[in-house]
């Protein structure tokens, strides 16, 4: 009997192994698709510059409308320019104290006097503030105190300072100290209570000692409270500074406004007061540049 011989299937061949593993693609879940290799992720010159011009336009409108205002008023008789010149009459009293040195010298007797009163207020009202907002012992000890003398205004104060200290220096750089205190306190005391109680637990369980619980939890938590105080300490002491300077002083903004003021040098009077805002401005300016700095850690 004959057999039939079978011929066996043909297996296809395996391809080898890869070294690497496929992983089929994620989904994107909404987000925006990967870019090509021809797209530019990042917006042109032009475009970037004209989105600061839009925001620098924006943020000015309103200033360059005022600042329109002023020098058109008075040219077309809305106001009486003996009493309110032009701006550009201000501008060039300006620009003759700033090349005579005159008004370097009253703007750097202004900031040394506020400067100093505005540190020695920092230095004395974080401390202070820090101990309050932690410790319920010492609230409950300096709290009465500091409630009637926070609601007294710096300026009912001033003959006090004037017939206590003398008319010099010391009751200028007090005033300004005193003016200054409060603010920064409060805001200090503010921020140290509403720290996340979350936070201070779990310091604590991880060990951390008192000193370092402060250094990496509630101080960080509570400096952008912290520096609202001081922003608006920054303000105040400016504005005291400049009301003690009108009523004793010989050098200064105030007394700058004040002597033009008697002497009826009214575009020497608009050019002090000038001085004083971009004073102002510039001082925050800078507090909101530390405050950035010192706040690094936060997300938004």
């Amino acid at each position: 009997m004959s057999s039939t011989a079978t011929t066996p299937a043909r297996v296809a061949p395996v391809p080898p192994a890869e070294d690497s593993v496929a992983f089929a693609d994620p989904p994107t879940l909404g987000r925006r698709q990967a870019l090509t290799a021809d797209e530019d992720p990042s917006p042109s010159l032009a475009a970037r510059l004209r989105g600061v011009g839009a925001r620098v336009l924006r943020a000015s409108a309103a200033i360059v409308v005022f600042l329109a205002i002023w020098e058109v008023a008075p040219r077309v008789g809305l106001v009486d320019r003996v009493f309110l010149p032009p701006l550009s009459a201000v501008l060039e009293s300006f620009w003759e104290l700033l090349v005579s040195g005159e008004l370097g010298k009253h703007v750097g007797t202004s900031l040394t006097r506020a400067g100093t009163g505005f540190a020695i207020a920092v230095l004395l009202a974080i401390p202070l503030g820090i101990a309050i907002g932690w410790w319920a012992s010492v609230a409950q000890f300096l709290g009465p105190f500091l409630e009637l003398f926070r609601n007294t205004a710096a300026l009912a104060l001033l003959p006090v300072f004037i017939l206590v200290l003398g008319i010099g220096e010391t009751s200028k750089i007090t005033l300004v100290v005193y003016a200054c205190f409060f603010p920064i306190l409060l805001n200090t005391i503010a921020g140290v209570r509403t720290v996340d109680p979350l936070l201070v637990k779990s310091a604590r369980s991880l060990g951390l000692p008192p000193v370092r619980l402060f250094q990496k939890v509630v101080l960080p938590a509570a400096v952008p409270t912290i520096f609202t105080g001081i922003r608006m300490a920054g303000t105040s002491s400016i504005l005291v500074l400049i009301a003690a300077e009108m009523v004793g002083a010989k050098a200064g903004l105030g007394y700058l406004i004040t002597y033009a003021q008697f002497n009826f040098q009214i575009t020497n009077m608009y050019a002090g007061i000038i001085a004083i805002s971009l004073v102002g401005v510039s001082i925050n300016a800078v507090l909101v540049s530390l405050e950035r700095h010192f706040s690094r850690w936060r997300t938004t």
